[in-house]
Parts: structure tokens; sequence; C-alpha cells
């Protein structure tokens, strides 16, 4: 146990930083200015990890968290931060891991772009079924043996086999929080049997539901077997939330959650919903990646072609292009877009998307990145005159890296949502490119995630 540790900093993953005789502790749900006991549950030779038991003194930034799941749920851990300081938290971490991992020569890093909506932003979550919801210690304390009751939530951080029922979620705009319910409701009265996460024993396990800022709405309903009882309760849902525009379902029997590589079949509705940006529709499917806070995603995309510097003569590449949102979004401003993405469910969207929208400059390709582009693909279709990179968190191959800096387009537009990846493949291409500027964007409030656009410039 460590006594009366004061909270210095926050660390680039969220969690509180304090220090103990020059070691540093890592806890979450605390902030800088508090001062708390720590019980530590992981001791190593560099750092501790822990959790607070008590506290002494709360900081002076400290706000009430506003979700009654705060200190349970692994999202919003910042609560309890106030917004502007989430933000500086932010730009430091940027700051930071450009300057740490990538060792980068930087130019000034403009200031972060916050988002206008802190709760209520997400247009997509995943909900799991469970046979047996989690019961946390207080409860057990105050009230000895427990009923059990299945579950319509979350997984408990770093669990598998255990979800907590959610009761309202600030992360998604109605009708989610209500669709969740009557499900789950519904479920219990009729004695659908919800999975049990260790034996995959049961029937149903997982809830998707995305919302557009179209006001058309998406429901998944993952399922072990499709029989009367899973057609009762999505005709249940059909009836009593109208909203629903594409109500799908998919059977699910592996070890794992994911849907990526099983067919998800219609059954009311559409099978997509439209979302709409600067008047261009964008087809979202169920296996699709769209940005989960559309609102920002235009922030986002208006950064990355101001910093593309597109005349209206440049041919563009895409790479990691999902369902060609961004690719479309700049068509208008260059002669040509190819966009690669390894998804073929994306790649047909984003053929869709540009149809849908009348651009005909655009062309798609599905594949892994590092396989295709090749100096074979760049004498067929050109060399770029810009890049536009958006992969995920893991960020790109080296290979990839090493191909666009012999292709030596004019600039590469980095979009990332992790700064430490980002900062890690900017390095590779560093001998070649300089980094000219640099925009964080707040796409997750209450958490530490953020987006990061850099402009590289060719030396």
């Amino acid at each position: 146990m460590l006594e009366q540790i004061l909270i210095e900093d926050i660390a680039a993953e969220g969690k509180a930083i304090g220090r103990v005789d020059n070691k540093v502790v890592f806890v979450p749900f605390a902030i800088p200015g508090d001062v708390v006991d720590i019980q530590v549950t992981n001791n190593r030779k560099n750092f501790m990890e822990g959790y607070v038991v008590k506290w002494h003194k709360y900081s002076p930034n400290r706000v009430e968290p506003f979700c009654s799941h705060f200190g349970l749920c692994g999202g919003c851990k910042w609560q309890n931060l106030p917004y502007e300081e989430q933000l500086k938290f932010k730009q430091k971490q940027v700051a930071d891991q450009l300057k740490r991992i990538g060792k980068l020569e930087l130019p000034e890093i403009s200031l972060i772009i916050g988002s206008k909506n802190t709760t209520h932003y997400r247009n997509k979550l995943e909900f799991t079924f469970s046979d047996s919801r989690w019961i946390t210690r207080e409860e057990i304390e105050k009230a000895g043996e427990i009923e059990k009751v299945p579950a319509l939530g979350y997984h408990i951080p770093g669990r598998f086999d255990k979800v907590f029922d959610v009761n309202t979620c600030y992360l998604q705009p109605e009708p989610s929080n209500s669709i969740r319910l009557a499900v789950r409701d519904y479920a219990v009265k009729h004695g659908i049997p919800f999975i049990n996460l260790y034996t995959k024993q049961g029937l149903l396990r997982n809830l998707i539901i995305r919302t557009a800022s179209t006001g058309e709405v998406m429901a998944i309903l993952s399922v072990t077997r499709y029989n009367n009882e899973v057609q009762e309760l999505l005709n249940f849902m059909c009836i009593n939330f109208p909203q629903i525009t594409s109500l799908m379902y998919v059977e699910n029997t592996k070890l794992n959650e994911t849907i990526s590589d099983l067919e998800v079949k219609l059954f009311a509705g559409k099978d997509h919903i439209i979302e709409e940006m600067e008047g261009l529709k964008f087809r979202v499917g169920p296996k699709s990646f769209y940005q989960t806070n559309s609102e920002q995603a235009l922030e986002l995309y208006r950064v990355a072609r101001s910093f593309a510097q597109l005349t209206g003569s440049e041919l563009v590449y895409d790479l990691y292009t999902g369902t060609g949102t961004i690719a479309n979004f700049v068509a208008r401003n260059a002669q040509k877009v190819v966009g690669i993405e390894y998804v073929p469910e994306a790649i047909e969207d984003a053929q869709i998307n540009s149809q849908l929208n009348g651009i005909t400059n655009t062309i798609f390709f599905a594949s892994d990145i590092k396989d295709l582009l090749s100096n074979k693909f760049m004498n067929e279709h050109g060399n770029p005159d810009v890049v536009i990179l958006d992969p995920p968190r893991s960020g790109i191959h080296p290979y990839v890296a090493k191909t666009l800096v012999a292709a030596q387009p004019m600039r590469i537009v980095y979009v990332s949502c992790n700064p430490a990846t980002q900062a890690r493949d900017i390095a590779l291409m560093s001998e070649f490119y300089k980094v000219t500027r640099i925009q964080p964007i707040d796409m997750f409030p209450h958490t530490h995630h953020v987006e990061n656009v850099v402009l590289l410039e060719r030396r």
C-alpha cells in the first residue's frame, strides 16, 4: 500500500501518474492534484501500477462525473477532468509522442480542435449479452449473495468474460439507450438465453447500434443461431422502433465476437444507412468503417483537405480509404483519386459512394496496401502528387513507408488515431520529408484518445 501519493500528471494512455522514490506509479480514475492511497497490483523495475483505495485530497480541477457507471466502465475515464483540461493533456500527448518517439523537428503545433458535443457524439456502439452480470465488490459487501441476472452492456476492462449491465450510456444519441433496454427486457421476459461467455452456450451474443446524422438507424443482432425466438425479438424491434431503418442479424458460432468475416443478413429495411457531409452522401454498411464522431469527422476531413493543398490538377492516393470517405471528400478538388483498402465490402461501399454523388474521377482497389502498392501499380495508375494516409492504430507497414519515399509525392497528409505509431512511421520517412503542419483534433471527449493530422512535405 502506498499512502498519500500526489498525482502529478497524466500518461499517454490516460492513466494518472504519481511518484514514489523516483519511481512512477500509474493509476486510473485520478487526476493531477489528487492526494491518494494506492493499492499496488503490479510492481516492476521501472514502474508500478495500482488503483486508488482512498482519497485524502481532491484536486481543485476535479468535476463530478455525469455517468453512474464511472469507475467501472472502461470508457469515458476522464469524466472527472474538465473538458478544457482534457484538451490540454491531449495537445501535450501529441507533442510528447512526436518528439520522444519520432525524434522529429517540429513546427508549432496548432491548437487542438475540440468537440462541440462532449456527450452523445458517437454514431456506433456495440453491446455484449451475458447470462450473468458483473457484481461489484460494494454490492456483495452490502447484500451478500445476489441473484444471478443477465446483462446487456460493456465488458469490464481487461475481462472478456465479465459484462456489466448498462443503465444509461451518454455516448450515443437516442434511440440507442431505448433500443438496448427494450431488447434486454424483452429477452429476459421471454426467457431467451443470453450467452455464457465461458462456455459460449446461449443464443444472444451482441447488439450493434449505428446512428447517422441523417436520422437513419441501423441495428445488428448477433446470435449463435437464427430461430423463432430470434425472429420474434426482431419483429418486436421492428414494431416498437420504427426509427430503425436497417434491421439486420448475423449468426456467429465462433469463439470471438467479430463479424467482419461473417454474412450479415437483412431482416427489415435497407442494408445500409446514409451519412451526409458537405452535401455528399456516404453509404455505411454493417461492416463499413466510418469515423465514429460524425460531426468531428467533418472537421478532420476539412483539415486533411486543407493540408493537401489541392488545385484540381493532382493525382491523389488515398491509402486505407475505408468506404472512400476522404477520397470522395477531396475528389472535387483533384484530377483523380486512387483509393486502396483491404476490406472488399468497404471498397464496394466506396464505389457506390462515388456513384451516389456523381463523382467520376475516383478508382478503388481492395487489397493489402503493402502487397498492391508497387512500382508496377504506380506505373499503371500514375505516381501520386499527394498521398493521404489514414491507417488503423497500428500504423503503416515499413514497406509502405519505403514505397512512398520512392514514389516522391510532393505532400503526404498523415491522419492518425495513434500519435505514437504516427511518430514512428514519420521517422521512417524523415530523411526525405519534413513535418510542416500539425493539427490535433479531439474525436473522443472524456477519453485519452486523440486524432492528429500531420503534413509532410518533400525536402
